[in-house]
C-alpha cells in the first residue's frame, strides 16, 4: 500500500513537471480572487478585485470556479485567497450547522483558518419562480400553493438540487409531489420562458426576473434561511487587503444588487465594466483603469487563439501521457487475460467518476490551474487506448500465432511482427477516441482556472452572452474535426491498406 502511495505521489509530481503551473500564482504579494460560475458571483468577486487593484495590491481572478465545493475547496487548500460566498450557504451547506449566524459562525470559520470580510450589505436568499401567466392561472402566490398542482414540471440548477438546503429537502419541508430533474442555471429561465418548464428556482437578486416576467413564491413556512453576500477569505489575508476591502461592506442594497445584475444580463456589459463604473461613482475607484471597457465589446481573435492552443495544450499532454501508460501496460499484459482484464475494469471504473467531481477532488492534492484538469483528461484517456489496444491484441487470428510459432519466432517477435501490426488499426481507432473525449471534456477545465475554450463558453451561458458562447463552442468543433483529419492521415502512413480494410 505505501508502494502504491508512493508511486501515486511520484505521478503528480512527474505531471507537476510536463505541466507548467500558472506563475503569477505563486508570487508573493499576489491577492487571487475566485468566484463561482453564476454572473453575481463574477461581479462581486470584480468589485474585490478592482477594489484591491485601486489600492495599489496585485491581483490574479481565478473567475468561474464551478459550484461551491470547487469554489471552497480552493479556499481551504490556498489556491485563492477569497471569493464571494453567502452566509446560507456557509452555514448549512458547507458547515453542516443550519443553526449557526452571526459571531458563531466567525468563531467556527476561524477555526478552519477563514474570516468574513465586507458584507455587502444585500440578501441574495434562493426562491422558487414560476412564470407570471401561469401563476395568475392557477393563483400561485406562496410555496404551499405547488402542492395541489402536481403535474407540474420542475427543474432546478444542479446545485439546488442536489444541495443540504436545496430541492429535496424543501419538498420534504412543504409536502411537494412534483419530479424534477437537473438543468443549467443559466437554460432554465428560457425554459419557462418557452413554455417547456414551470418550476425552477432563482436568486431574490437575479436581474433575469423582470426579463422573463417571473414571480418568485412566497415562502411562508420559513424553509430559506439568510443568504447574505460576504467575502469569505484566509486569515492570511494580509491587513492592509482586509482594510480595503472593508470600504465595500454595506455599499450595495438589494434593489441595487439587482440593478447590477440587470446591466450584466441584459445590456450584455462585462462584470469588469459594470464593476469599475459602479466603484467610481463610490469614489472607491481611486486610479485604477477601467477594467471591464475592454472586455465588453466581445471575444477578439487573439483571446480566441491564446483559448484554443491552451486547449490543444491540455489535451495534447493528457493524451500524450495516456498513450506513454496505457499501450505499454496492455502490451505488458495482454498474455495474461486475468490481469489485463483487471486493468480494464480499472480504467473503466474511472471513467464513471463525473468529470466536475474528479476535479474538486484533485483540489487538495494539486491546487487550481492546469495541473488537476490534465490529471482528469489523462484518467479519462485511459480507457479507450486500454480496451481497443487489448481488443485489437485478443482479436489476433489464433491460426496466425500458430504459424508465427511454428516459424520459430520468439514471442516478443511474434508481438512486434505479426499481432502488433495487426492490431494496430484497433489501437490508432482507441487513440483516436480519446483525442475526440479530451477536446470535449476539456471544456470543464475552465471550472478550475485551467482555460481554453471552457472559459467561453462557461462564462457566455452564465452571462447569457451568445457571442462567447460561440467563441469557444466553434473552435472546440473545429479543433474537434481537426483532429479527426490529422489521425485519417496518420493512419495511412502506420497501416498499410490491406490491413485498414
Amino acid at each position: 500500500m505505501k508502494r502504491r502511495g508512493r508511486g501515486l505521489i511520484g505521478f503528480l509530481l512527474l505531471l507537476a513537471a510536463v505541466v507548467p503551473g500558472d506563475a503569477s500564482s505563486s508570487q508573493e504579494g499576489v491577492i487571487r480572487v475566485g468566484s463561482k460560475s453564476f454572473g453575481e458571483s463574477y461581479l462581486l468577486a470584480e468589485l474585490a478585485a478592482q477594489r484591491l487593484e485601486s489600492e495599489g495590491f496585485r491581483v490574479e481572478r481565478k473567475t468561474g470556479l464551478g459550484g461551491t465545493l470547487i469554489a471552497f475547496e480552493a479556499l481551504q487548500h490556498g489556491a485563492i485567497d477569497l471569493y464571494p460566498e453567502y452566509t446560507g450557504t456557509l452555514s448549512r451547506v458547507i458547515l453542516k450547522e443550519p443553526a449557526l449566524s452571526g459571531g458563531r459562525l466567525e468563531v467556527a470559520l476561524a477555526q478552519r483558518g477563514l474570516q468574513l470580510v465586507a458584507p455587502f450589505g444585500f440578501n441574495n436568499g434562493y426562491a422558487i419562480a414560476v412564470p407570471e401567466q401561469l401563476a395568475r392561472e392557477l393563483s400561485l402566490e406562496k410555496i404551499s400553493d405547488l402542492a395541489a398542482h402536481p403535474d407540474l414540471r420542475a427543474a432546478f440548477s444542479l446545485e439546488f438540487l442536489n444541495r443540504e438546503d436545496g430541492w429535496r429537502a424543501l419538498q420534504a419541508h412543504y409536502g411537494l409531489p412534483q419530479l424534477a430533474s437537473g438543468i443549467e442555471h443559466a437554460l432554465a429561465y428560457p425554459a419557462l420562458d418557452s413554455g417547456r418548464l414551470d418550476i425552477t428556482d432563482a436568486y431574490t437578486t437575479d436581474g433575469q426576473l423582470e426579463t422573463f416576467s417571473l414571480r418568485l413564491l412566497r415562502d411562508d413556512r420559513r424553509f430559506f434561511p439568510a443568504y447574505d453576500a460576504v467575502l469569505l477569505a484566509r486569515t492570511d489575508l494580509p491587513p492592509a487587503a482586509g482594510d480595503a476591502l472593508s470600504r465595500l461592506g454595506g455599499i450595495i442594497d438589494d434593489v441595487t444588487m439587482r440593478r447590477l445584475n440587470r446591466r450584466v444580463s441584459e445590456e450584455q456589459l462585462s462584470p469588469a465594466q459594470v464593476a469599475a463604473e459602479f466603484l467610481e461613482a463610490r469614489g472607491l475607484a481611486g486610479d485604477a483603469d477601467d477594467a471591464g471597457a475592454s472586455t465588453a465589446a466581445g471575444p477578439g481573435s487573439g483571446k480566441i487563439l491564446r483559448n484554443t492552443l491552451t486547449h490543444l495544450k491540455l489535451t495534447g499532454i493528457a493524451l500524450g501521457l495516456a498513450c506513454l501508460v496505457a499501450l505499454p501496460a496492455a502490451l505488458l499484459l495482454y498474455r495474461r487475460p486475468r490481469i489485463a482484464r483487471g486493468l480494464l475494469y480499472a480504467t473503466g471504473l474511472v471513467q464513471t467518476v463525473p468529470s466536475l467531481a474528479l476535479l474538486a477532488l484533485l483540489i487538495p492534492l494539486v491546487g487550481l490551474g492546469q495541473l488537476p484538469a490534465v490529471i482528469a483528461l489523462f484518467l479519462y484517456s485511459l480507457l479507450p487506448v486500454v480496451r481497443n489496444t487489448l481488443a485489437g491484441l485478443f482479436g489476433v487470428d489464433p491460426l496466425l500465432k500458430q504459424v508465427a510459432t511454428g516459424m520459430g519466432l520468439t514471442p516478443s517477435q511474434q508481438l512486434l511482427r505479426v499481432e502488433l501490426p495487426l492490431a494496430m488499426p484497433m489501437i490508432m481507432a482507441g487513440i483516436r477516441t480519446a483525442a475526440v473525449i479530451s477536446i470535449g471534456t476539456a471544456t470543464l477545465a475552465a471550472f478550475v482556472g485551467a482555460g481554453g475554450l471552457g472559459e467561453p463558453i462557461i462564462t457566455g451561458l452564465t452571462l447569457n452572452d451568445h457571442r462567447l458562447i460561440l467563441a469557444g463552442a466553434v473552435p472546440a468543433v473545429l479543433l474537434a474535426l481537426g483532429v479527426e483529419l490529422a489521425f485519417e492521415a496518420l493512419e495511412r502512413v502506420l497501416i498499410p491498406r490491406h490491413l485498414s480494410a
